[in-house]
C-alpha cells in the first residue's frame, strides 16, 4: 500500500484537481528580500500546477515517477511544493476521505477489471484548462470484466 500512495501522490502532483488555490492576506506581508510587500485583504493565488511541476522542486517534472514520494524524498523536498489539497489550517478539509475513496475505487476496479487504453486516446494526453481545474481532452478508457478475479475484503 506504501508504493500505491507514492502513484497516487505523483498522479496528483501531475494532474492535480485545482490548478492554483486563492487567499486573502490577512496582514501586509514582506516577500523575503524582494522589496515588494502584499497589504492586507489582497488576493494571492498560488499556482499548484505550476509549482508541482517545477524543476527546482521536482528533477524532469513531467515523468512520471513515484519514487519522488518515498520517505526519504519527501524529507529532501520543500513541504510546499506539493499542495494537492492545499497546505495549513486551511487545507481541504475532505483530503483524508478522498485518498481513501481514491484507494478503495482504484482497489476494486484494478481487483476486477483490466483497464485498457483505447486508440481515441491521445498520448501523451493534452488538457485544457477549466475553471481552475484541468480537463483532460479525448480520455478514453475500455475496461474488460477479468476471469481471474480478485475478491477484496
Amino acid at each position: 500500500m506504501k508504493y500505491l500512495d507514492n502513484v497516487i501522490s505523483e498522479t496528483l502532483r501531475l494532474y492535480p484537481a485545482v490548478t492554483r488555490l486563492e487567499r486573502d492576506t490577512d496582514s501586509d506581508c514582506k516577500l523575503g528580500n524582494t522589496g515588494i510587500t502584499v497589504p492586507k485583504g489582497m488576493m494571492v493565488s498560488i499556482p499548484i500546477y505550476s509549482i508541482q511541476t517545477d524543476p527546482k522542486y521536482f528533477p524532469d517534472p513531467h515523468k512520471f515517477d513515484p519514487d519522488r514520494f518515498t520517505p526519504e524524498e519527501r524529507a529532501k523536498r520543500n513541504p510546499y511544493a506539493y499542495l494537492p489539497f492545499g497546505s495549513g489550517p486551511r487545507n481541504c478539509v475532505g483530503m483524508r476521505f478522498a485518498l481513501m475513496e481514491i484507494k478503495v475505487c482504484l482497489a476494486y476496479v484494478v481487483a476486477n477489471f483490466e483497464i485498457l487504453r483505447s486508440p481515441e486516446t491521445k498520448v501523451p494526453l493534452e488538457f485544457h484548462l477549466g475553471p481552475g481545474l484541468l480537463i483532460a481532452k479525448d480520455l478514453v478508457l475500455k475496461l474488460r470484466e477479468r476471469s481471474d478475479k480478485v475478491p477484496i475484503k
